[in-house]
């Protein structure tokens, strides 16, 4: 798949030539296995229709339009005996270590073919090596503080890495370890995400895991008298069949996991959208696409929700709580479409998330 079709605005100074190491594990490309593989979709493709040299280094089978360079996952020989070792950590650990640790050695070396390499995966050691590099490094923060890259900006006495945040949220929560990210906060495509005529059922879309609550969305679905749609891949099969399975019926349905034309016309189509993490969300892309939609969003204001959400495009309700939510359903659904639309393209667009990474770049690259 290619970028959006449109004239780009020229850099506003010369091309950037951008290392974007990405994710190893998940391949970057459709249907997105998380919001991490589809922002970094958005990011390069972005940057390179903005006239940028952007080369993504990612897990195999990934997007060819992108320009991809696999990091290839390798499964390490261990020893018999090392594998008795109680320290011995799960293969897929070892994979990914070793897919990275290779990468680093080799911009170590070769580095000085880019301006600047950006870290927009979760692994820690683009960060515990940004010391090697002879260019500046970008890690954008997507997750609440771990132990893991904690201890990696710790391995040199002055951390070189410049760090971004996805909301005020997640930059406030590293604050202890972080004093001064940049807030970028993720956008996607609105030329892709057009608005959709609405509907009469409720949509929840995203990885179907317990942080995500999609059993809140179906509780809060039933006690309102609305049909719900379900749609994104299981990550947690557990939990879907113990939570999310036996809930199924003729109103509640499982659409399965769907490519962004697919979901977008699901999301569109639907009177609003149901946001319901269980846990402090350090973004949440699903409510930008639900915006961008023209979809009206009733979420849970935990993490960055409510620096998303305004009272002109949704309602939010205490943490937990199906039955506010059920309760705030008619109230969303009356929200004005064109003003969740107009919020969308304002707050959390494509463009203005690029522009922000531009004026990043350029500032730690000066």
């Amino acid at each position: 798949m290619t970028g959006s079709r449109h004239t780009p605005p020229p850099p506003s100074t010369a091309p950037l030539r951008i290392a974007l190491i990405a994710s190893a594990r998940h391949p970057i490309t459709e249907p997105f296995a998380g919001g991490l593989e589809a922002h970094t979709w958005t990011l390069s493709t972005a940057l390179r229709a903005r006239g940028h040299e952007v080369t993504v280094f990612a897990g195999p089978g990934s997007d060819p339009g992108l320009g991809v360079v696999e990091m290839p996952l390798r499964p390490a020989r261990i020893s018999e005996s090392a594998r008795r070792d109680t320290s011995m950590v799960a293969a897929p650990w070892l994979e990914e270590h070793h897919a990275y640790l290779q990468l680093m050695l080799e911009l170590a070396h070769g580095s000085s073919r880019y301006d600047l390499v950006h870290n927009n995966s979760l692994n820690y050691l683009p960060v515990a090596m940004a010391s090697a590099l002879p260019v500046p490094v970008v890690t954008t923060l997507h997750t609440p503080p771990t132990p893991w890259i904690e201890s990696a900006i710790q391995v040199a006495p002055h951390c070189p890495v410049h760090f971004s945040a996805v909301s005020a949220h997640t930059a406030a929560a590293w604050r202890h370890i972080v004093p001064a990210a940049t807030v970028v906060h993720n956008g996607i495509d609105t030329r892709r995400w057009q608005p959709g005529p609405g509907g009469d059922d409720l949509v929840w879309s995203g990885r179907i895991v317990p942080e995500k609550g999609t059993h809140l969305a179906i509780e809060a679905a039933e006690q309102s008298g609305r049909g719900l749609r379900i749609a994104g891949p299981v990550g947690d099969t557990e939990y879907f069949e113990a939570c999310v399975r036996p809930r199924l019926s003729r109103t509640i349905t499982y659409e399965g996991h769907l490519h962004q034309p697919d979901l977008c016309k699901l999301v569109g189509s639907s009177a609003a959208a149901v946001v319901t993490p269980c846990w402090d969300e350090p973004y949440g892309l699903v409510v930008a696409e639900a915006l961008a939609s023209g979809t009206p969003v009733i979420g849970l204001a935990r993490g960055a929700l409510p620096e998303i959400i305004t009272p002109a495009c949704g309602r939010l309700v205490q943490p937990g709580d199906s039955a506010a939510l059920a309760k705030a359903v008619e109230p969303t659904v009356a929200l004005s479409r064109a003003d969740a639309r107009r919020h969308a393209e304002a707050f959390c667009s494509m463009d203005a998330m690029t522009r922000s990474y531009e004026r990043f770049y350029r500032s730690v690259s000066a």
